[in-house]
């Protein structure tokens, strides 16, 4: 059981777990009956359908070869007209059309897609696939963005080409705003280029929710069209996410099925306001906002730095989606970068190696702190442990940093703490008087300290100075929470005997900061 609160911390609504805690796993479950299946329209479905695709494949090449011959491969100044723009219609619309329908798509479409002079940008969600790029199929033509190696790619880069995508360098540092400059130029073009279809998302999650959108597709302030994608099969063999299976295994798997339902539907243009025009992410949020209620799904805030955590995470030996910490919200609330909070997963991956399913217990907390379980430790660990299940995940684990140690973490706390530890006033700390205040406040008088005394005894010289005290408290800010705490419980003790109920501990001269959340995660909204 955790142990009983003494004092009630407010949870801010908006630090609360996110509706869908990973959208970036899938587990496709098989029953023997749809396996068997599976193979058996396989062995048939398979090889027909590979041999039709290659002969497809090069019978519509030579229309995109010919389309984009002696094109630039750079950023087009202006779009194709002619017979290029006819030409890249057959190779890419006509033929994708026939393309998917040998792999087995069905396609089913709702809605109107308006013009390029209504709507310059349609945003397309939830993207869950590769197979996705079937919208490209259906909307005519629009430019999309892409990485400008896959310009590159046998055969599948001329069809590519015919779209004049807007494209991404990793290795230009000024890539990203070329991006937007680019998209911006074509979207404020009144229709002289055709549209610019673009994921929002960013990366592909199971469309059990919509993640954070990115900033790119509303940054022009220009009318943008809502696409939803759905996917109604009763075997999902089509979802990619970080978590799940490799794409060629999903290719076989969905070439094995009969067919493959997919339904594009086409929402009505959102107009920005003069707000929206102002504020790309309130724009953004307002059309995800949209498109999550003709989904019937919630909102997340979590975003492709949340799948880089999880690479890291695993690269830690940590459960993969130990990372995802709703990257979007936290960042924004607390006012971390993702350097910061990979630095946190490191020393969480620290502690939480130690014990299993990447969770810290009250014992992994104890031995981090190189302190024994005492009730000062276990009130601290229930104020990191935001759901109460006994355990402390990383996000937990970074929230408690931000909004419980850090701010309590400064030189007026650490000076307080050294002299207290400084009985005779002499500018050092033993390690008798370590160890004396330490047993008489976690009240175990065998208390051995050697350990830590040691990692603040950096210089071994056998005493501790203010600096090196200093030092270890900025680095460790659990130490200092830990502090204020004690002096909180004392005062509530002292309290009690005394039977003041109504003195509360905000008055608190020595720990003026019992951390109220909404005081530091509110400092931007949502």
């Amino acid at each position: 059981m955790p142990p009983q609160r003494l004092f009630t911390l407010p949870r801010q609504e908006s630090l609360v777990l996110p509706a869908v805690l990973n959208p970036f796993l899938h587990e496709l479950h098989l029953t023997a009956g749809k396996t068997f299946k599976l193979v058996l329209l396989g062995v048939v479905l398979v090889p027909v359908r590979v041999l039709c695709m290659v002969v497809f494949l090069l019978l519509a090449w030579p229309f995109a070869a010919f389309a984009t011959l002696r094109l630039p491969t750079k950023l087009s100044a202006e779009p194709t007209k002619g017979w290029r723009r006819c030409l890249s219609y057959v190779a890419v619309s006509v033929a994708g059309r026939i393309f998917f329908y040998i792999m087995g798509f069905r396609i089913i479409i709702k809605g109107t897609r308006v013009s390029s002079k209504e709507a310059p940008i349609l945003a397309v969600a939830p993207h869950s696939s590769f197979f996705d790029g079937i919208v490209c199929v259906i909307a005519g033509l629009p430019s999309t963005v892409s990485r400008s190696e896959n310009l590159h790619t046998p055969v599948f880069g001329r069809f590519l080409r015919c779209l004049q995508p807007v494209l991404v360098s990793r290795v230009d540092p000024d890539s990203r705003k070329n991006t937007i400059l680019e998209i911006e130029r074509r979207a404020t073009s009144a229709g002289k280029w055709p549209q610019v279809l673009i994921f929002p998302e960013g990366t592909c999650t199971n469309r059990s929710c919509l993640i954070t959108f990115k900033q790119g597709a509303f940054i022009p302030g220009v009318p943008v069209q809502p696409v939803i994608l759905r996917y109604p099969n009763s075997v999902d063999t089509v979802t990619w996410t970080w978590q799940g299976y490799k794409a060629r295994t999903l290719l076989l798997l969905t070439l094995c099925q009969l067919y493959t339902k997919v339904e594009i539907e086409f929402l009505l243009p959102h107009v920005p306001s003069e707000e929206e025009k102002s504020d790309p992410c309130l724009f953004a949020s307002r059309v995800r906002s949209i498109m999550a209620t003709s989904l019937g799904l919630p909102v997340t805030d979590h975003t492709y730095e949340d799948c880089r955590l999880m690479i890291s995470a695993g690269e830690l030996t940590l459960p993969m989606e130990a990372g995802l910490v709703e990257f979007t919200k936290i960042s924004r609330k607390l006012n971390l970068k993702w350097d910061n909070i990979k630095k946190e997963l490191e020393g969480f991956a620290n502690v939480a190696n130690a014990a299993k399913g990447g969770r810290i217990g009250i014992e992994e907390f104890s031995k981090f702190l190189k302190l024994p379980i005492s009730p000062v430790l276990q009130e601290l660990f229930a104020l990191f442990d935001r759901n109460g299940d006994s355990t402390i995940d990383f996000r937990e684990y970074v929230i408690g940093l931000a909004v419980l140690c850090r701010p309590v973490n400064n030189e007026e706390t650490i000076h307080m703490a050294f002299k207290l530890f400084d009985t005779d006033d002499d500018e050092h700390i033993t390690e008798d008087e370590f160890s004396s205040l330490l047993r008489s406040s976690l009240g175990i008088p065998d208390l051995d300290v050697t350990k830590l005394f040691q990692d603040i005894d950096v210089d071994g010289s056998g005493k501790i100075t203010y600096e090196e005290f200093k030092d270890f408290a900025l680095k460790h800010p659990q130490y200092a929470k830990l502090f204020t705490t004690y002096l909180d419980l004392q005062r509530y003790h002292a309290l009690q005997t005394e039977q003041e109920p109504d003195i509360t501990l905000a008055g608190n001269k020595v720990a003026p900061e019992i951390v109220n959340e909404d005081s530091t995660s509110d400092k931007k909204d949502d």
